[in-house]
Formats: C-alpha cells, sequence, structure tokens
C-alpha cells in the first residue's frame, strides 16, 4: 500500500474510533455551548419545565382529596349532598386552573425549544463549514469526503434529537421524580422503600441491558459515516467502476460495510427494544406489591412513621403521621406508576443520548482540528505611482499591485509586485520522514515563461503547491519579490496566484457565475473577454441561455474541454500576476489546444507563468524548462538548449510527443 494511502486509512479509522469512555466530557460541553448561547431561552424552558413536573403531582393529590374527603365521607353519610357537590366543584374548578397553566407552560416551552435547537443546530453547521474553510489541504488528502459529510448529517441531527427530545425527557423526568418522592415519603415512608426497591431493580436492568445499547449505538454512528464515505467515493468514480468493470467487487465491498451497519443497527434495537417491556413489566409487579402491602398497612392501622423532621427544644425528633387511607393508597399507587414510566421513559431516551454524545464527540474533534496557520504580516494592495515614482497605496484597483510590508519599527514598506519567485534549496516531504523534493532550486524572473516536464509523481504539481503555500517545506526558503513567503498572509499571495488545475471544479450556478467566481466584482464585460481570452465566447454563446445557462452537478452538461475552458476563463478574469497551469490542456483535443494557446499566449504576457505540461509541444517556448525525476531537477534549459545536450528532455523530445 502506497504511503500517502496507509496515512489516509490510518487517519480515517483514528477519526471514527469512538469508545464509550470518549464521550464523558462531551455533554457538559453541549450544555455549556447551550446555555452560553441560549441563557434566557433555556432559563424559560427549565421554568416551564417545574411547572409542569409540579402540576404533574396534582394529579395523585386531587385522586387523595377526592377519595378522602368526598367519595368516602358521603358513602359514609358523614356530609350532606350539598356539601359534597360544593367540594367536588372546588377541588375540580382547582384542578382545571393549575392544569390550564401547565398547558400554557408546555405550549411556552415547545415554541422556545424548537426554535432554540433548530438554531443551535444551525449554528453548529456555520461552525462546521466555517472550520472547513480554515483547515488546511492536507486534512481533506487524508480523510475522505464522505466522512466530513457524515459531520453535516448525521452527527447534527443526532444532537438536535438530544436537544430537542432528550435533554428536555431528562429534566423533566428529573423534576418530576424528585416531586414524586417527596410526595410519597410525605404519604408513606413504608411504601416508599418498596418503591425504592423496585427503582433499584430497574436501574440495574437499564445498566446491564442499556449499556450493550449505548456500545452498538456509538458502533452504529461510526459505521454510517463509513458506508455514507463509500457510497460518496463510488458515486464520484462510477465512470471507473464501469469502464473497469469493477461493480460486481464494489458491491461486494458495499455489502460488506452494511452488514456491518445492520449489525450495529440490529443489536442497538434488540437491546433498546427490550428494555422497554423489561422495566414496564418490573413497574406491574410492584404496583400489585404496593396494592397488597398498602391494604395490609391501613388495615393494622400501622403509622407512617419517620416523615417529618423538626426542631423541638433543639433537638431534632421525628413526628409520625395518621394511618393510611384509601385515598392514600389510590394516590401512591397513581405515583408509583408516574415512577415507573418515568424510569422508563429515562432508559429509552439512554440509546439516543449515548448516539448523540457520539455524534457530538465527532463533531466538536472536527471543530477542534487544527486550523491552518498563518503569520504571515505582509499583505497585498492596489497601488499606484505619485510623481517621483514611488510605491503609494490606492483604495481602488489600478492595475498594480504591491506588498504592504510592516515593520518593527512601525515603518511601513512597499514593493512593486512583479512576479520574481524563487526557490532556494527546497526540501519538502508530505511526512517528514518522506522527502519527495530534493534541492530543488528554481529562478522565475518577471514576464518568464517555466514550465516543468516529468513523469507522473516527479514533483511537478507540489512545486505549484509549495508557491501556493498549500504545504509548508521542510528546508530552504521560497521568495516572492524578495519576500520569503512565510511572511506574506496566505489569502494575499493566493490573491496574487492565479490558477488552472488539470481536475475542473465547478459550481450550482450560472457559466457567468462561475467565471465571475476568480473575482466576484468583475462586470458583464469583463466576464465576456476574458471568455474571449480562453476561446470559450463562442461555444458558451451557443449554449440555449447563453452566459445565463444554469449548471448542475460540477458541470455535468458540459464537455470536459467546456469545462477547461471555463475555468481558462476563470482565471483569465481574475488578472493574477502570476499563473500556474497544471496540465491546463490536458482535456482539450489539438485543434482545441491551439485555439488555447493563443488565448493563454494573450493571458501569460507580462506575466509569471509557471506550466506542468505532459504535451511537450506546449512547453517549447517556455523561457526555461525544468525536468524533473524522482523529486529532483536533473536538466534545466530552453528547448534549444535541452535538445542540443540531447539527454533525457531529448530522448522524451524525439521518443514521443506526451509523457505517459
Amino acid at each position: 500500500m502506497p504511503e500517502a494511502k496507509k496515512i489516509q486509512t490510518r487517519n480515517s479509522f483514528r477519526g471514527m474510533g469512538i469508545k464509550s469512555k470518549d464521550i464523558k466530557g462531551i455533554l457538559p460541553k453541549i450544555l455549556k455551548r447551550l446555555f452560553k448561547e441560549y441563557g434566557l431561552a433555556m432559563t424559560i424552558i427549565l421554568l416551564c419545565l417545574v411547572v409542569s413536573a409540579v402540576a404533574g403531582i396534582t394529579g395523585p393529590i386531587f385522586l387523595q382529596r377526592i377519595t378522602d374527603e368526598v367519595i368516602e365521607p358521603t358513602l359514609k353519610g358523614q356530609i350532606a349532598l350539598v356539601e359534597w357537590q360544593a367540594k367536588l366543584t372546588s377541588l375540580i374548578v382547582l384542578m382545571v386552573c393549575i392544569y390550564s397553566i401547565c398547558l400554557l407552560a408546555t405550549t411556552v416551552q415547545t415554541q422556545i425549544l424548537a426554535r432554540v435547537g433548530q438554531r443551535f443546530l444551525n449554528k453548529i453547521r456555520k461552525s462546521l463549514f466555517n472550520k472547513m474553510q480554515s483547515l488546511p489541504i492536507s486534512y481533506f488528502d487524508s480523510h475522505p469526503h464522505g466522512e466530513v459529510m457524515s459531520y453535516y448529517t448525521n452527527d447534527v441531527d443526532a444532537i438536535r434529537q438530544f436537544v430537542t427530545q432528550s435533554l428536555i425527557q431528562f429534566i423533566s423526568t428529573f423534576l418530576s421524580l424528585t416531586f414524586i418522592i417527596c410526595l410519597m415519603i410525605h404519604y408513606s415512608l413504608w411504601l416508599t422503600l418498596l418503591v425504592f426497591i423496585g427503582a433499584t431493580l430497574m436501574l440495574l436492568v437499564t445498566k446491564k441491558v442499556g449499556g450493550g445499547s449505548t456500545k452498538y449505538f456509538i458502533q452504529n454512528q461510526k459505521t454510517t459515516a463509513k458506508v455514507e464515505g463509500y457510497i460518496e467515493e463510488m458515486m464520484h468514480g462510477q465512470k471507473v467502476v464501469k469502464v473497469f468493470c469493477y461493480e460486481d467487487e464494489s458491491k461486494l465491498k458495499f455489502n460488506e460495510l452494511n452488514d456491518e451497519l445492520c449489525h450495529a443497527a440490529t443489536k442497538a434495537n434488540q437491546y433498546g427494544n427490550t428494555l422497554m417491556p423489561i422495566l414496564h413489566n418490573i413497574g406491574n409487579v410492584f404496583f400489585v406489591l404496593l396494592a397488597i402491602v398498602g391494604c395490609f398497612l391501613a388495615i393494622n392501622n400501622v403509622p407512617n412513621l419517620g416523615v417529618l423532621i423538626t426542631n423541638r427544644n433543639n433537638q431534632f425528633v421525628f413526628i409520625g403521621m395518621n394511618t393510611l387511607t384509601i385515598g392514600i393508597i389510590v394516590a401512591f399507587l397513581n405515583m408509583s406508576r408516574q415512577f415507573s414510566q418515568s424510569i422508563g421513559q429515562v432508559s429509552q431516551q439512554v440509546a439516543m443520548v449515548a448516539m448523540a454524545l457520539a455524534g457530538a464527540k465527532r463533531v466538536f474533534d472536527f471543530l477542534d482540528e487544527k486550523s491552518e496557520e498563518d503569520n504571515g504580516y505582509v499583505t497585498l494592495v492596489y497601488a499606484i505611482k505619485d510623481e517621483n515614482g514611488n510605491i503609494v497605496e490606492s483604495p481602488t484597483r489600478t492595475g498594480i499591485w504591491a506588498w504592504k510590508h510592516p515593520h518593527s519599527d512601525g515603518t511601513l514598506t512597499y514593493t512593486e509586485l512583479k512576479g520574481d519567485i524563487v526557490l532556494d534549496h527546497v526540501d519538502f516531504g508530505y511526512v517528514p520522514e518522506k522527502i519527495v523534493l530534493h534541492d530543488v532550486s528554481i529562478y522565475a524572473r518577471p514576464g518568464q515563461k517555466i514550465a516543468f516536464v516529468g513523469a507522473t509523481g516527479a514533483g511537478k504539481t507540489t512545486i505549484t503547491n509549495l508557491i501556493n503555500r498549500f504545504y509548508d517545506i521542510q528546508d530552504g526558503k521560497i521568495r516572492y519579490d524578495g519576500i520569503n513567503i512565510n511572511k506574506i498572509k496566505k489569502d494575499d499571495l493566493r490573491r496574487s496566484l492565479g490558477i488552472v488545475l488539470q481536475d475542473t471544479n465547478l459550481f450550482t450556478g450560472t457559466v457567468m457565475e462561475n467565471i465571475r467566481y476568480g473575482r466576484l466584482d468583475a462586470t458583464d464585460e469583463e466576464v465576456y473577454k476574458a471568455a474571449k481570452i480562453a476561446n470559450a465566447y463562442d461555444f458558451i454563446t451557443r449554449l440555449p441561455e447563453g452566459f445565463n445557462t444554469m449548471l448542475t452537478g460540477d458541470g455535468a452538461n458540459l464537455s470536459q474541454g467546456q469545462r477547461q475552458l471555463l475555468s481558462i476563463a476563470r482565471a483569465a478574469i481574475a488578472d493574477a500576476p502570476v499563473m500556474i497551469l497544471d496540465e491546463a490542456t490536458s482535456s482539450i483535443d489539438t485543434r482545441t489546444e491551439a485555439l488555447v494557446q493563443k488565448g493563454t499566449d494573450q493571458l501569460m504576457k507580462g506575466r509569471t507563468v509557471f506550466v506542468i505540461a505532459h504535451r511537450l509541444s506546449t512547453v517549447q517556448n517556455s523561457d526555461a524548462i525544468m525536468v524533473l525525476d524522482h523529486g529532483r531537477i536533473i536538466e534545466r534549459g530552453t528547448h534549444e538548449s535541452l535538445i542540443e545536450q540531447k539527454g533525457v528532455y531529448y530522448q522524451l523530445y524525439t521518443g514521443a510527443f506526451e509523457l505517459e
């Protein structure tokens, strides 16, 4: 396996390797971020939950009062008809008022939570996208695109379920259980102890069964990312799959990943679906036991001792309550049912919480990735020359660029951007232990065209990546107009470089918008001019809606050559002082190449140009040609001088016009 592939595989599984112990610190992180950004809204939600929890325990209280104060005295003839009707009416009115307040609190809570939940996720997605823009190119070279996409889909959706469902369920249940336990102790300590025994048993079952569910839900989350990554990879390479008849092998690989996902999801749901019936039946058993024990205590007039504690003569003493009544037993049975249901609801959320925390772990790990470092302080500005010929900064585009260089003594100097680029004894490796460029020195004077030729993997594209500072060198220096590029801000450095890549990337939008991507403030006339320079104007005008033709799917409705022409037009409109053409004409036929060559020759006038080409015909008019082999420059010179040397370039030129 090639070294780069090994690194990618290693990093991919390291990024998805989530264990239960890894998610312990994630919950506080989510809560801190949630309450920091939406403190007032979350406070209102908590107050509404308290109101709902208090209203929830009034049901058993009303049952007890109706039974003991209305039904039983009426049956025994202890109160008159008018008296019990008035008593019952007042209790019902009170219940209606309390439950109306509860309804209002619940409505307010759900409405606020819906907004908070979606806005919270909106900010997380923005944070993810902003982070993605700040990451170095090396990150995307070592992580599958499908895995990155899963952060925005599965992982964010898991966080949504936690914030809008599981978290509120946990808080609501905690409050309800707290109030229920206090009321149960008030009614009967003995029956409460029996409920605690049942609750302990239920918690043990939850820990045993829920723990297995948690493990498999975490595995389900990371396996889903692997499946999505593979699907994205196959979609992107579908033509290659068809050409090499790789369908059966791709199916086998997909089936393997899909079966792994199916196994994890099945196990997770088996554990999760088993938990609730077990807890429900444990609750039923203890419901019956409570009824039996409650009746026994009531019949035998067993007092409810040790419930209330007061201070008498500076000493704590226990005061007993009256013996159990029918109303208390009815209310207690109702509370025990609420108690067991609350535990069941929490247990049901355990797996969802585990999946959410696993997703949040991946999201926060992504947000904690090291951003691309930029310690540069030299910036690129528009400039003009005053009457003395000195460079002066200009607020508008003038056609002249300058490097604005602040110095430690507080002074500023301006250096005109001319495109003088020097690589001085540069060593570089994508990983430190494997150097791919060895002692490379290149001198590109302003307006020169420098060409790189050599076999695939010789290091041609790597050199242009270093000029763009997609990667930083291990040794040596790269100077731009005499300034070390490490001192230049990366955005300003890249703004001074126009680039046409071998692999074209078009975006959803019109043809004009795609060309204007090179310079967003370009006018329509400038877009037309750039299209003419790239010899793309004629084919664009023949499109159904001309420059307003909508492109989708990376320009799938265009030929590869047409897409490349648009890419060249995009570079033309950028009007950068330095141009990099990386196999820019590789996807264009010979006839079109001749037309494009005329356009690019015009585009390259007065600019420093770096050209990478397999077709030697495209580099013959270069000021200097560098022949690379295994990261070293083995020959350099003009076309004529290299032919006279009769070395490697001569053999390439006379043997074949296109390198393999």
